[in-house]
């Protein structure tokens, strides 16, 4: 039953890493650019989801909401003033702009709130269901956190797949010249998906907080690049590929703390990511593709 639970566990971590990494990959997927800024968002969410309840009193559903407000108000604005400027520039200059937004972010929260950790309540009651006597235990965390990974995976598919909107984000990802051609503000387009994975990334926070319940101006960034590294694992680019690459990354991280060491996991999900580029460099669902000249 250990097995079992290291299983369970790194299933939940797993989905907490895809509801982050949907942010890198729609946005890859759409602009064709890396906003490293994401994990500083979602740290943004979760200071505003953490106040929102332990100072205000708010009950934890209000807390998340207010949260994916802000967060998506903050893709938004970060878009609009810090990458839209970038559209025809190199992507290198892109790359950088993206690390600068995100030490901004840091040190607003750090001036705002401080260095001093503190201790974020969970967004549901502390406990857990037994099975076997006791041997398997998964807490109410860790369901919320599975079950909402995959209503935000069912909803995300069906918007993309079914909706206007959503079809236009499809046709800007192939091509967004044509797409403009025929009449879709692109624009537009990739300012909705700076909103969508922005807001995501506030539920992200605050379900990340509640199982890991320390929260710094800094929570967010290893957490973002571990999911930017399960997005690329699975297949940037690509929803399915990034919700397979952080569930698998998710559960090697767990056994490899829980077998090898709790030191060496972090280089553990790496060396894996490294071995599976090398063998498949688009990732496991990741698609090449050829540069237009």
């Amino acid at each position: 039953m250990t097995f079992l639970n290291f299983f369970i566990n790194g299933i939940s971590l797993g989905s907490i890493y895809a509801i982050i990494a949907l942010g890198y990959t729609m946005v890859y997927g759409i602009a064709k650019m890396l906003n490293f800024a994401h994990g500083d968002v979602i740290m943004i969410g979760a200071y505003v989801c953490f106040y929102a309840i332990s100072r205000y009193k708010l009950p934890a559903f209000v807390g998340v909401i207010g949260a994916v407000l802000i967060c998506t108000i903050l893709g938004i604005i970060v878009e609009r003033l810090a990458y839209k400027p970038l559209r025809q520039a190199p992507s290198l200059a892109v790359l950088i702009t993206a690390i600068g937004v995100s030490y901004l972010l840091q040190n607003s929260a750090l001036l705002m709130w401080s260095s001093n950790p503190k201790f974020f309540k969970p967004i549901i009651a502390r406990g857990a269901f037994k099975f076997f006597d006791g041997q398997l235990s998964i807490s109410h965390i860790t369901i919320l956190t599975i079950a909402t990974c995959v209503l935000i995976m069912i909803a995300l598919s069906v918007f993309i797949n079914r909706s206007r909107l959503g079809k236009a984000m499809r046709a800007c990802s192939e091509d967004k010249g044509a797409a403009q051609l025929m009449g879709i503000n692109v624009n537009a387009t990739i300012s909705l998906t700076f909103a969508i994975g922005s807001g995501l990334a506030a539920i992200a926070g605050a379900l990340l907080c509640s199982a890991y319940p320390t929260l710094t101006p800094t929570t967010g960034s290893l957490p973002g690049i571990k999911a930017f590294t399960a997005a690329v694992f699975g297949g940037i680019g690509s929803i399915p590929g990034a919700f397979l690459g952080c569930l698998m990354l998710g559960v090697i991280e767990i056994f490899a703390k829980s077998y090898i060491s709790s030191q060496l996991s972090d280089a553990v999900v790496f060396a894996v990511l490294i071995i599976v580029l090398l063998v498949k460099p688009a990732g496991l669902l990741g698609r090449m593709t050829q540069e237009k000249v």
